[in-house]
């Protein structure tokens, strides 16, 4: 049996770099199908894709620029693995970025934006309560995103964009195992809203922030040392 084992597209579908491939990959590896230091086969990933080898190499070039996977000459693709201190930098560096866009974005998110982000909330926590948790952190990733790019900053939306890719599998594997932690964001992001729709830039900055460093402590926390560099 191969190590690599994505599941089957549908019958007769050909994903393509434009209409998901990057896509399907990446959610992939963050989302715990791909462990790693799994070797990604380019035979094996066409043939179960539907794809030539031309858009996955393109595909894969933009997961290694996102350090998700490993290039090696030689030696093809692996899923990348995180040291315990890359991870706690990235989240440092997160949770300063958040903050300083939650300030910005409190002084000029539109009042259209409120309110489609405090309906985009709901429906997260709708797949919260179905626990559904691939379709939750998607939504979830969207509202971070949401809340960069109401703060109006380019510069600042292009670092938060460069670590986003990065750091968007510890954080999704935070959740994964620990359902306290995953119970504990829901009501964090609860009160990111509410500091949001109060245009309370002080107490926003100050939740990213801590939202950020809580994820870390409980990645961190399920780790024992010798697993840091295999398990994440």
């Amino acid at each position: 049996m191969s190590e690599l084992e994505p599941p089957l597209p549908p019958p007769g579908h050909s994903l393509t770099l434009h209409d998901g491939l990057l896509g399907r990959l990446r959610d992939m590896i963050i989302e715990g199908e791909w462990a790693p230091g799994t070797r990604l086969r380019e035979r094996e990933l066409t043939e179960w894709l539907g794809v030539s080898r031309t858009p996955l190499r393109e595909a894969l070039k933009v997961l290694a620029a996102e350090r998700l996977i490993e290039l090696t000459p030689n030696r093809g693709a692996r899923v990348a693995s995180l040291g315990e201190a890359e991870i706690r930098h990235m989240f440092e560096l997160m949770g300063a970025l958040e903050a300083l866009a939650g300030r910005l974005a409190a002084e000029r998110v539109s009042e259209a934006d409120l309110l489609e982000l405090n309906a985009m909330h709901l429906q997260m926590r709708a797949h919260y309560v179905r626990r559904d948790l691939p379709a939750y952190f998607r939504l979830n990733q969207a509202i971070h995103r949401r809340i960069v790019a109401a703060a109006g900053n380019p510069l600042l939306a292009q670092s938060y964009d460069q670590l986003a890719g990065r750091i968007r599998r510890p954080r999704f594997l935070a959740s994964q195992w620990s359902p306290e932690r995953w119970a504990q964001a829901v009501e964090e992001h609860e009160a990111i809203m509410v500091a949001l729709t109060r245009r309370d830039g002080a107490l926003l900055a100050q939740l990213l922030e801590a939202h950020l460093a809580h994820k870390a402590e409980a990645l961190l926390a399920h780790l024992t040392p010798d697993a840091v560099e295999q398990a994440v």
